[in-house]
Protein backbone atom coordinates (compact mmCIF):
# COMPACT_ATOMS: atom_id res chain seq x y z
CA UNK A 1 0.00 0.00 0.00
CA UNK A 2 1.33 3.45 -0.92
CA UNK A 3 1.82 6.01 2.05
CA UNK A 4 -0.26 9.60 1.55
CA UNK A 5 3.06 11.64 1.51
CA UNK A 6 4.59 9.55 -1.10
CA UNK A 7 1.22 9.67 -3.02
CA UNK A 8 0.99 13.45 -2.21
CA UNK A 9 4.65 13.75 -3.88
CA UNK A 10 3.47 11.71 -6.96
CA UNK A 11 0.89 14.23 -7.84
CA UNK A 12 2.51 17.05 -7.30
CA UNK A 13 0.27 18.81 -4.93
CA UNK A 14 1.03 22.67 -4.07
CA UNK A 15 2.98 22.64 -1.11
CA UNK A 16 0.66 25.16 0.66
CA UNK A 17 -2.36 22.86 -0.56
CA UNK A 18 -0.88 19.84 0.84
CA UNK A 19 -0.43 21.71 4.24
CA UNK A 20 -3.92 22.55 4.64
CA UNK A 21 -5.15 19.13 3.61
CA UNK A 22 -7.07 16.71 6.17
CA UNK A 23 -6.68 12.89 6.00
CA UNK A 24 -9.64 11.15 7.64
CA UNK A 25 -9.65 7.89 8.74
CA UNK A 26 -12.73 6.37 9.33
CA UNK A 27 -13.83 2.74 9.94
CA UNK A 28 -17.51 2.53 8.67
CA UNK A 29 -19.41 -0.42 10.13
CA UNK A 30 -22.09 -0.27 7.21
CA UNK A 31 -21.75 -3.08 5.19
CA UNK A 32 -23.94 -0.64 2.76
CA UNK A 33 -22.74 2.86 3.23
CA UNK A 34 -22.79 6.04 0.85
CA UNK A 35 -19.56 6.25 0.35
CA UNK A 36 -16.35 5.07 -2.18
CA UNK A 37 -12.98 3.82 -0.24
CA UNK A 38 -11.48 7.21 -0.34
CA UNK A 39 -13.11 10.24 -1.32
CA UNK A 40 -12.62 14.20 -1.33
CA UNK A 41 -14.03 17.11 -0.11
CA UNK A 42 -13.27 20.47 -1.03
CA UNK A 43 -14.44 23.52 1.25
CA UNK A 44 -15.81 26.53 0.36
CA UNK A 45 -16.62 30.05 2.09
CA UNK A 46 -19.91 30.75 3.58
CA UNK A 47 -20.42 32.94 0.12
CA UNK A 48 -19.75 29.52 -1.93
CA UNK A 49 -16.35 30.81 -3.03
CA UNK A 50 -13.58 28.08 -2.83
CA UNK A 51 -10.96 27.56 -0.19
CA UNK A 52 -7.39 26.30 0.08
CA UNK A 53 -8.10 23.68 1.90
CA UNK A 54 -9.49 19.94 1.83
CA UNK A 55 -9.74 16.52 2.95
CA UNK A 56 -9.09 13.31 1.70
CA UNK A 57 -11.66 10.93 3.31
CA UNK A 58 -10.26 6.85 3.82
CA UNK A 59 -12.85 4.38 5.22
CA UNK A 60 -10.13 1.15 6.23
CA UNK A 61 -13.38 -1.12 6.08
CA UNK A 62 -13.19 -0.90 2.07
CA UNK A 63 -9.62 -0.23 1.28
CA UNK A 64 -8.29 -2.42 -1.53
CA UNK A 65 -4.80 -2.39 -1.39
CA UNK A 66 -3.98 -3.25 -5.19
CA UNK A 67 -6.20 -0.11 -5.93
CA UNK A 68 -5.54 2.37 -2.96
CA UNK A 69 -2.57 4.51 -4.14
CA UNK A 70 -4.70 5.02 -7.45
CA UNK A 71 -7.74 5.89 -5.51
CA UNK A 72 -6.06 8.44 -3.41
CA UNK A 73 -4.35 9.72 -6.75
CA UNK A 74 -7.31 10.33 -8.32
CA UNK A 75 -8.85 12.09 -5.05
CA UNK A 76 -5.86 14.55 -4.75
CA UNK A 77 -5.85 15.32 -8.65
CA UNK A 78 -9.79 16.27 -8.23
CA UNK A 79 -8.85 18.63 -5.20
CA UNK A 80 -6.20 19.95 -7.20
CA UNK A 81 -8.46 20.74 -10.16
CA UNK A 82 -11.53 22.33 -8.16
CA UNK A 83 -13.80 19.62 -7.94
CA UNK A 84 -14.10 16.19 -6.18
CA UNK A 85 -15.93 14.37 -9.57
CA UNK A 86 -14.27 14.33 -12.30
CA UNK A 87 -15.01 11.15 -13.98
CA UNK A 88 -16.88 11.48 -16.82
CA UNK A 89 -18.18 7.96 -16.51
CA UNK A 90 -20.48 8.66 -13.52
CA UNK A 91 -23.95 9.96 -13.60
CA UNK A 92 -24.53 12.99 -11.02
CA UNK A 93 -28.75 12.28 -9.83
CA UNK A 94 -28.49 16.19 -8.96
CA UNK A 95 -26.44 19.11 -10.25
CA UNK A 96 -26.59 21.10 -7.04
CA UNK A 97 -24.98 20.31 -3.54
CA UNK A 98 -27.18 20.42 -0.62
CA UNK A 99 -27.49 20.17 3.07
CA UNK A 100 -28.15 16.80 3.99
CA UNK A 101 -31.20 17.33 5.35
CA UNK A 102 -32.27 18.41 1.81
CA UNK A 103 -30.92 15.00 -0.21
CA UNK A 104 -32.57 12.93 -2.29
CA UNK A 105 -31.59 10.06 0.26
CA UNK A 106 -34.81 10.63 2.45
CA UNK A 107 -37.25 10.54 -0.21
CA UNK A 108 -35.41 6.73 -0.51
CA UNK A 109 -36.52 6.36 2.72
CA UNK A 110 -39.89 7.12 2.76
CA UNK A 111 -40.36 5.83 -0.36
CA UNK A 112 -39.15 2.68 1.85
CA UNK A 113 -41.34 2.27 4.62
CA UNK A 114 -44.53 3.45 1.98
CA UNK A 115 -43.60 0.21 -0.01
CA UNK A 116 -42.21 -1.86 3.06
CA UNK A 117 -44.08 -4.83 1.78
CA UNK A 118 -42.90 -4.55 -2.12
CA UNK A 119 -39.04 -4.33 -0.87
CA UNK A 120 -39.13 -7.16 1.55
CA UNK A 121 -41.28 -9.26 -0.95
CA UNK A 122 -37.92 -8.64 -3.40
CA UNK A 123 -35.52 -8.98 -0.50
CA UNK A 124 -36.62 -12.47 0.65
CA UNK A 125 -36.70 -11.29 4.36
CA UNK A 126 -39.52 -10.43 7.05
CA UNK A 127 -40.26 -7.32 9.04
CA UNK A 128 -38.73 -8.70 11.53
CA UNK A 129 -35.36 -7.73 9.69
CA UNK A 130 -35.85 -4.15 9.64
CA UNK A 131 -34.60 -1.81 9.83
CA UNK A 132 -31.58 -3.91 11.53
CA UNK A 133 -30.66 -7.71 11.89
CA UNK A 134 -31.95 -7.94 15.43
CA UNK A 135 -34.13 -5.16 17.56
CA UNK A 136 -33.72 -4.93 20.94
CA UNK A 137 -37.28 -3.39 21.25
CA UNK A 138 -38.81 -7.01 21.66
CA UNK A 139 -36.74 -8.07 24.63
CA UNK A 140 -38.89 -10.15 26.85
CA UNK A 141 -36.97 -8.76 30.40
CA UNK A 142 -37.09 -5.11 29.53
CA UNK A 143 -40.81 -5.20 28.12
CA UNK A 144 -41.78 -6.64 32.09
CA UNK A 145 -39.89 -4.01 33.60
CA UNK A 146 -41.07 -1.69 32.00
CA UNK A 147 -44.53 -2.42 32.33
CA UNK A 148 -44.07 -2.91 35.64
CA UNK A 149 -42.99 1.02 36.19
CA UNK A 150 -45.57 1.67 34.35
CA UNK A 151 -47.51 0.04 36.31
CA UNK A 152 -46.13 1.81 39.98
CA UNK A 153 -46.99 5.11 38.23
CA UNK A 154 -50.50 4.42 38.04
CA UNK A 155 -51.15 3.11 41.37
CA UNK A 156 -49.46 6.03 42.74
CA UNK A 157 -51.67 8.15 40.55
CA UNK A 158 -54.63 5.41 41.69
CA UNK A 159 -53.60 5.71 45.20
CA UNK A 160 -53.49 10.08 44.67
CA UNK A 161 -57.17 10.37 43.34
CA UNK A 162 -55.02 11.51 40.36
CA UNK A 163 -55.32 8.73 37.51
CA UNK A 164 -57.62 9.55 34.61
CA UNK A 165 -60.60 7.65 33.83
CA UNK A 166 -58.87 6.55 30.20
CA UNK A 167 -55.34 5.39 30.55
CA UNK A 168 -53.64 6.58 27.70
CA UNK A 169 -50.39 4.79 26.24
CA UNK A 170 -48.71 5.72 22.74
CA UNK A 171 -45.69 3.77 21.17
CA UNK A 172 -44.29 5.53 17.69
CA UNK A 173 -42.96 3.70 15.14
CA UNK A 174 -44.46 0.64 15.68
CA UNK A 175 -42.45 -2.33 13.68
CA UNK A 176 -44.40 -5.44 13.16
CA UNK A 177 -46.22 -4.91 16.46
CA UNK A 178 -43.93 -7.53 17.83
CA UNK A 179 -43.22 -5.15 20.89
CA UNK A 180 -46.55 -4.09 21.74
CA UNK A 181 -48.45 -7.06 21.74
CA UNK A 182 -45.90 -8.45 24.09
CA UNK A 183 -46.34 -5.29 26.14
CA UNK A 184 -50.13 -5.60 26.35
CA UNK A 185 -50.21 -9.18 27.00
CA UNK A 186 -47.53 -8.27 30.03
CA UNK A 187 -49.74 -5.39 30.78
CA UNK A 188 -53.08 -7.83 30.64
CA UNK A 189 -51.76 -10.51 33.08
CA UNK A 190 -50.24 -8.31 35.82
CA UNK A 191 -53.78 -6.93 35.10
CA UNK A 192 -55.98 -9.74 36.18
CA UNK A 193 -52.82 -11.20 38.85
CA UNK A 194 -54.23 -7.98 40.65
CA UNK A 195 -57.43 -7.85 40.76
CA UNK A 196 -58.45 -6.05 37.02
CA UNK A 197 -57.31 -2.55 37.93
CA UNK A 198 -56.64 -0.99 34.75
CA UNK A 199 -56.51 -3.36 31.22
CA UNK A 200 -60.08 -2.00 30.52
CA UNK A 201 -59.20 1.57 31.36
CA UNK A 202 -56.26 1.39 28.81
CA UNK A 203 -56.29 2.85 25.10
CA UNK A 204 -53.67 1.95 23.68
CA UNK A 205 -52.20 3.64 20.24
CA UNK A 206 -49.63 2.87 17.77
CA UNK A 207 -48.55 5.39 15.39
CA UNK A 208 -47.08 5.20 11.97
CA UNK A 209 -47.10 6.78 8.62
CA UNK A 210 -46.33 3.05 7.12
CA UNK A 211 -49.88 1.93 6.13
CA UNK A 212 -48.24 -1.34 5.76
CA UNK A 213 -46.83 -1.70 9.21
CA UNK A 214 -49.84 -0.41 10.69
CA UNK A 215 -51.41 -3.51 9.17
CA UNK A 216 -48.95 -5.79 10.38
CA UNK A 217 -48.80 -3.88 13.45
CA UNK A 218 -52.78 -4.34 13.86
CA UNK A 219 -52.70 -7.85 13.16
CA UNK A 220 -49.99 -8.45 15.94
CA UNK A 221 -52.12 -7.11 19.03
CA UNK A 222 -55.12 -8.48 17.28
CA UNK A 223 -56.35 -9.84 21.02
CA UNK A 224 -56.20 -6.63 22.52
CA UNK A 225 -58.32 -5.34 19.74
CA UNK A 226 -60.82 -3.22 22.05
CA UNK A 227 -58.54 -1.48 23.72
CA UNK A 228 -56.15 -0.15 20.56
CA UNK A 229 -56.06 1.79 18.08
CA UNK A 230 -54.03 2.77 14.62
CA UNK A 231 -53.35 6.20 13.94
CA UNK A 232 -51.60 7.59 10.45
CA UNK A 233 -48.93 10.18 11.75
CA UNK A 234 -45.80 11.65 11.34
CA UNK A 235 -42.96 10.77 13.82
CA UNK A 236 -41.69 14.56 13.11
CA UNK A 237 -45.49 16.15 14.84
CA UNK A 238 -47.17 13.39 16.60
CA UNK A 239 -48.82 16.53 17.99
CA UNK A 240 -50.30 17.73 14.65
CA UNK A 241 -52.31 13.78 15.04
CA UNK A 242 -52.90 14.35 18.67
CA UNK A 243 -53.62 17.58 19.59
CA UNK A 244 -57.33 16.31 21.17
CA UNK A 245 -54.97 13.97 23.74
CA UNK A 246 -52.23 17.59 24.84
CA UNK A 247 -51.39 16.44 28.22
CA UNK A 248 -53.41 13.02 28.44
CA UNK A 249 -50.83 10.42 27.57
CA UNK A 250 -49.19 8.70 30.29
CA UNK A 251 -46.30 6.72 28.57
CA UNK A 252 -45.39 7.55 25.04
CA UNK A 253 -42.40 4.82 23.67
CA UNK A 254 -40.45 4.76 20.90
CA UNK A 255 -37.67 2.22 19.18
CA UNK A 256 -35.11 2.96 16.55
CA UNK A 257 -36.71 5.88 14.93
CA UNK A 258 -34.83 8.73 15.90
CA UNK A 259 -32.43 7.39 13.78
CA UNK A 260 -34.15 7.12 10.88
CA UNK A 261 -34.92 10.80 10.60
CA UNK A 262 -33.52 13.63 8.76
CA UNK A 263 -30.33 15.60 10.13
CA UNK A 264 -27.50 17.71 8.80
CA UNK A 265 -23.66 16.82 9.51
CA UNK A 266 -21.11 19.42 10.81
CA UNK A 267 -17.48 19.87 10.81
CA UNK A 268 -15.70 21.19 13.27
CA UNK A 269 -11.44 22.15 12.02
CA UNK A 270 -10.00 23.65 14.59
CA UNK A 271 -11.19 27.01 15.34
CA UNK A 272 -13.38 26.78 11.86
CA UNK A 273 -16.90 25.19 11.53
CA UNK A 274 -18.37 23.70 8.37
CA UNK A 275 -21.72 22.05 7.33
CA UNK A 276 -21.74 18.97 5.26
CA UNK A 277 -23.51 19.59 1.58
CA UNK A 278 -23.66 16.66 -0.98
CA UNK A 279 -24.69 15.52 -4.33
CA UNK A 280 -25.85 11.90 -5.33
CA UNK A 281 -24.19 10.52 -7.86
CA UNK A 282 -23.26 6.69 -9.61
CA UNK A 283 -20.19 5.61 -10.58
CA UNK A 284 -19.21 4.01 -13.08
CA UNK A 285 -20.15 0.54 -12.49
CA UNK A 286 -23.35 1.21 -11.16
CA UNK A 287 -24.09 3.07 -14.46
CA UNK A 288 -23.16 -0.05 -16.65
CA UNK A 289 -24.91 -2.31 -14.29
CA UNK A 290 -28.24 0.03 -14.18
CA UNK A 291 -28.14 0.38 -18.20
CA UNK A 292 -27.12 -3.11 -19.00
CA UNK A 293 -29.48 -4.65 -16.44
CA UNK A 294 -32.24 -2.78 -16.31
CA UNK A 295 -32.62 -1.54 -19.98
CA UNK A 296 -31.59 2.03 -18.89
CA UNK A 297 -30.04 4.60 -20.95
CA UNK A 298 -27.68 6.53 -18.92
CA UNK A 299 -28.96 10.36 -20.00
CA UNK A 300 -32.46 8.99 -18.77
CA UNK A 301 -31.27 7.44 -15.11
CA UNK A 302 -32.02 11.11 -13.21
CA UNK A 303 -35.45 11.27 -14.46
CA UNK A 304 -36.31 7.54 -13.89
CA UNK A 305 -35.18 8.23 -10.71
CA UNK A 306 -37.63 11.25 -9.89
CA UNK A 307 -40.17 8.88 -11.60
CA UNK A 308 -39.64 6.38 -9.06
CA UNK A 309 -39.73 8.65 -5.73
CA UNK A 310 -42.29 9.98 -7.37
CA UNK A 311 -44.53 7.17 -8.21
CA UNK A 312 -43.56 4.01 -6.87
CA UNK A 313 -41.84 0.96 -9.04
CA UNK A 314 -44.61 0.70 -11.22
CA UNK A 315 -43.48 4.45 -12.04
CA UNK A 316 -40.26 3.28 -13.78
CA UNK A 317 -41.94 -0.27 -15.16
CA UNK A 318 -45.08 -2.12 -16.27
CA UNK A 319 -43.80 -4.96 -14.39
CA UNK A 320 -44.08 -4.09 -10.97
CA UNK A 321 -41.48 -6.69 -9.87
CA UNK A 322 -38.92 -5.04 -12.40
CA UNK A 323 -39.46 -1.99 -10.96
CA UNK A 324 -38.98 -2.98 -7.57
CA UNK A 325 -35.61 -4.98 -8.77
CA UNK A 326 -34.53 -1.03 -10.14
CA UNK A 327 -35.47 0.44 -7.14
CA UNK A 328 -33.30 -1.73 -5.45
CA UNK A 329 -30.04 -1.83 -7.58
CA UNK A 330 -30.50 2.11 -7.95
CA UNK A 331 -30.93 2.65 -4.03
CA UNK A 332 -27.50 0.27 -2.84
CA UNK A 333 -25.30 1.83 -5.73
CA UNK A 334 -26.13 5.41 -4.66
CA UNK A 335 -23.19 7.71 -3.51
CA UNK A 336 -23.08 10.79 -1.61
CA UNK A 337 -20.29 13.08 -3.28
CA UNK A 338 -19.41 15.50 0.00
CA UNK A 339 -18.07 19.21 0.38
CA UNK A 340 -17.66 21.33 3.16
CA UNK A 341 -19.44 24.70 3.08
CA UNK A 342 -18.00 27.60 6.21
CA UNK A 343 -21.03 28.30 8.55
CA UNK A 344 -21.22 32.24 8.86
CA UNK A 345 -20.87 32.99 12.86
CA UNK A 346 -24.99 34.65 12.42
CA UNK A 347 -26.44 31.82 10.34
CA UNK A 348 -29.30 29.84 12.03
CA UNK A 349 -31.16 27.82 9.22
CA UNK A 350 -28.73 24.71 10.12
CA UNK A 351 -30.20 24.74 13.50
CA UNK A 352 -33.37 22.87 14.04
CA UNK A 353 -36.27 24.76 14.70
CA UNK A 354 -36.44 27.20 18.10
CA UNK A 355 -32.86 26.82 19.01
CA UNK A 356 -30.42 29.50 18.60
CA UNK A 357 -26.91 29.89 17.69
CA UNK A 358 -26.14 29.88 21.51
CA UNK A 359 -27.04 26.52 21.75
CA UNK A 360 -24.83 25.47 18.81
CA UNK A 361 -22.23 27.07 20.64
CA UNK A 362 -22.68 25.53 24.39
CA UNK A 363 -22.83 21.76 22.09
CA UNK A 364 -19.19 22.79 20.24
CA UNK A 365 -18.15 24.36 23.94
CA UNK A 366 -18.14 19.98 25.24
CA UNK A 367 -16.60 18.80 21.40
CA UNK A 368 -13.53 18.14 20.56
CA UNK A 369 -11.41 20.57 18.41
CA UNK A 370 -11.55 18.12 15.37
CA UNK A 371 -14.88 16.33 14.95
CA UNK A 372 -17.55 15.18 12.56
CA UNK A 373 -21.12 15.28 14.03
CA UNK A 374 -24.83 14.98 13.51
CA UNK A 375 -27.23 18.14 14.46
CA UNK A 376 -30.23 15.73 14.96
CA UNK A 377 -33.13 17.74 13.62
CA UNK A 378 -35.47 15.39 12.98
CA UNK A 379 -35.19 13.89 16.45
CA UNK A 380 -35.41 17.16 17.93
CA UNK A 381 -38.56 18.08 15.69
CA UNK A 382 -40.10 14.95 17.31
CA UNK A 383 -38.93 15.54 20.68
CA UNK A 384 -40.25 19.05 20.91
CA UNK A 385 -43.47 18.28 19.18
CA UNK A 386 -44.08 15.28 21.66
CA UNK A 387 -43.71 16.11 24.47
CA UNK A 388 -46.59 18.53 25.20
CA UNK A 389 -48.78 15.06 24.71
CA UNK A 390 -47.29 13.41 28.17
CA UNK A 391 -49.62 14.24 31.53
CA UNK A 392 -47.78 15.98 34.21
CA UNK A 393 -47.01 12.78 35.70
CA UNK A 394 -46.18 10.29 31.91
CA UNK A 395 -42.84 10.23 31.00
CA UNK A 396 -41.55 9.61 26.67
CA UNK A 397 -39.02 6.78 26.67
CA UNK A 398 -37.06 6.39 23.90
CA UNK A 399 -34.74 3.39 22.60
CA UNK A 400 -32.01 3.65 20.12
CA UNK A 401 -28.07 4.74 19.44
CA UNK A 402 -27.69 7.79 20.85
CA UNK A 403 -24.26 9.81 21.12
CA UNK A 404 -24.83 11.20 24.66
CA UNK A 405 -21.12 13.56 24.61
CA UNK A 406 -19.80 15.36 22.18
CA UNK A 407 -16.18 14.12 23.21
CA UNK A 408 -17.25 10.45 21.56
CA UNK A 409 -17.93 12.00 18.13
CA UNK A 410 -14.06 11.70 17.09
CA UNK A 411 -13.98 7.75 18.41
CA UNK A 412 -16.29 6.38 15.54
CA UNK A 413 -18.25 6.58 12.91
CA UNK A 414 -21.78 7.49 13.46
CA UNK A 415 -23.81 7.56 10.30
CA UNK A 416 -25.35 7.85 7.80
CA UNK A 417 -25.42 4.22 6.98
CA UNK A 418 -27.70 2.36 4.92
CA UNK A 419 -30.23 -1.21 6.24
CA UNK A 420 -31.91 -2.70 3.96
CA UNK A 421 -33.63 0.14 2.24
CA UNK A 422 -33.70 2.92 5.22
CA UNK A 423 -30.88 4.83 6.70
CA UNK A 424 -29.86 4.86 9.92
CA UNK A 425 -27.28 7.42 12.20
CA UNK A 426 -26.80 7.61 15.54
CA UNK A 427 -28.53 10.62 18.01
CA UNK A 428 -26.95 13.34 18.97
CA UNK A 429 -28.67 13.42 22.90
CA UNK A 430 -26.39 16.35 23.36
CA UNK A 431 -28.60 18.25 21.22
CA UNK A 432 -31.56 16.91 22.76
CA UNK A 433 -30.94 17.81 26.21
CA UNK A 434 -30.93 21.26 25.01
CA UNK A 435 -34.35 20.61 23.20
CA UNK A 436 -35.61 19.10 26.34
CA UNK A 437 -34.41 22.33 28.71
CA UNK A 438 -36.50 24.60 26.70
CA UNK A 439 -39.26 22.17 26.98
CA UNK A 440 -39.32 22.26 30.53
CA UNK A 441 -37.64 18.50 30.37
CA UNK A 442 -34.24 16.82 31.73
CA UNK A 443 -33.66 13.93 29.90
CA UNK A 444 -31.63 10.53 30.87
CA UNK A 445 -29.69 7.74 29.15
CA UNK A 446 -29.51 4.94 30.96
CA UNK A 447 -27.70 1.80 28.87
CA UNK A 448 -29.76 -0.83 27.30
CA UNK A 449 -28.60 -3.61 30.23
CA UNK A 450 -30.72 -7.02 29.20
CA UNK A 451 -28.25 -7.59 26.09
CA UNK A 452 -24.65 -7.65 26.23
CA UNK A 453 -22.93 -5.67 23.90
CA UNK A 454 -25.79 -3.90 22.97
CA UNK A 455 -25.12 -0.38 21.26
CA UNK A 456 -28.51 0.75 22.49
CA UNK A 457 -29.10 3.27 24.53
CA UNK A 458 -32.52 4.66 26.50
CA UNK A 459 -33.62 8.14 26.44
CA UNK A 460 -35.86 8.65 29.48
CA UNK A 461 -37.78 12.47 30.26
CA UNK A 462 -38.73 13.64 34.35
CA UNK A 463 -40.01 17.05 34.37
CA UNK A 464 -37.93 20.16 35.91
CA UNK A 465 -39.71 21.69 39.16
Amino acid sequence: MGTLPGVIDHVGLDPQAAAGLHVDLDWLPYRSNFRDPVIARRAIDAQGHPLAHGEIAIDLAQVDQARFEAQVTEALRSLRAGSTNQDPAYVRLDQEFKPLRESVIWQFNRLFWQRLNEWQSASGRGSEAVPGETSDANNPQSIEDNVADFWTLLRDLDARGQLPAEIFALEIGVGTGERAAAWLDRFKELDEQCGGLYYSRLRFLLGDYSPATLEAALAAVHRHAPIVAVLSLDALNPFKTLSFLRFKILYIHLTNVYDNLPFDEMVRRGEGLYLVEVRPYLDAAAVQRLTTEHARDAEQLTDTMKRLLEGGPEAVHQDRAKGVAFWRCLWHALRLEERLRAVDPAESDHLPSGLSRSYLEDLLAGAPADARFQLSRGAAESFANTVPLLHPRGFLQVQDVFVTAMDAYRQEFSGPGKVDGSIVSSVNGALLRAVASRAGFDVHFAPFRYRAGSRTSVLYTTPRD
